[in-house]
């Protein structure tokens, strides 16, 4: 198989070549790279519904080979500017969420350490526990944007990792900057009556979908922006922050959420804050609908990409 195009064409059709993100280059070599795709096939933390988010990875590059280069929003090529590779996957033991956690650190920690940004494609939530510890290491604490319909703060776990709880951990073993920590769109019936209390009380800015939708896309991204301000900053996006009839194909959906566009509009808002690292996470293929979920996943992911590169210029 080749990803030349054929005689007559000055692109590679959507359709041909191997599956990478975006057609980038499949490559373990991090001598140059100024950015890396990273790939975590990880579920076995998804407790709470429905499992098969191991195959978001896969299903993500396949519909990011439709996505054209240039960013006409953020005015940016990243593919001209950088140069961007797609590492392939973590190999993470699916049996034992303590040592998937241990290996998703160690990869990412392999990449930061070679000066080469990271963007992680989940896999359940619990893989942003392994790679908030990695940034943190190469970085120091940072600032968190964290998109979702749930807190992900459930402290009833203890020290035990899963989907419900990665940033309370974050929390309590200091890889999130408690001063800088924000919630977006967070919504739906709650497991506890005190949830958002809880989250609040471990440094949680919570911000309701129904605050979200008062405020307006312009006024909370500003919301967004003074509360991180010039920090070093992680994004983690759950795609269930988006309402299902957008973004069906995830774990545990949550009606009421944020709709592609307004999603689009927010991330567009965050342009030139200071983002060392991304991750977008809980896309189920096994309940999607013609892709809807991934190819707005790809979008998203591509996005990001893009606030990544604007920060580097």
């Amino acid at each position: 198989m080749t990803t030349k195009p054929p005689s007559g064409y000055d692109f590679v059709p959507a359709y041909m070549g191997i599956s990478t993100f975006m057609h980038c280059e499949h490559s373990r070599d991090l001598a140059t790279a100024d950015f890396a795709i990273l790939g975590v096939p990880f579920d076995s933390g998804a407790a709470s519904w429905r499992s098969g988010t191991r195959f978001g990875p896969r299903t993500i590059r396949e519909n990011s080979m439709q996505i054209w280069g240039h960013n006409r929003h953020l005015k940016i090529t990243p593919k001209e500017e950088f140069r961007i590779i797609d590492y392939g996957d973590v190999a993470v033991d699916p049996t034992h969420i303590g040592r998937a956690a241990e290996a998703i650190t160690t990869t990412a920690l392999d990449i930061l350490n070679s000066n080469t940004q990271l963007l992680t494609l989940g896999g359940d939530h619990s893989i942003t526990f392994p790679l908030l510890r990695a940034h943190t290491e190469k970085y120091g604490t940072p600032a968190v944007i964290h998109f979702d319909s749930h807190t992900d703060t459930y402290q009833g776990l203890g020290d035990e990792l899963e989907h419900g709880n990665p940033f309370f951990l974050a929390m309590k073993h200091g890889y999130i900057d408690p001063e800088a920590y924000i919630q977006v769109g967070i919504r739906g019936p709650q497991s506890e009556p005190d949830e958002l209390e809880e989250a609040e009380s471990i440094g949680a800015r919570v911000v309701t979908i129904e605050e979200c939708f008062e405020l307006g896309m312009k006024d909370l991204g500003a919301l967004i922006r003074q509360h991180v301000g010039d920090r070093q900053l992680y994004i983690s996006l759950d795609i269930d922050a988006l309402d299902p009839a957008y973004a069906p194909g995830t774990g545990t959906p949550e009606v009421g959420g944020f709709t592609s566009f307004q999603m689009l509009t927010l991330l567009r808002s965050l342009r030139g804050l200071n983002i060392m690292g991304a991750d977008l996470v809980e896309v189920n293929p096994h309940y999607d609908a013609g892709a809807m979920t991934a190819i707005l996943a790809a979008n998203l992911a591509f996005e990001l990409l893009c606030l990544m590169g604007v920060n580097k210029r």
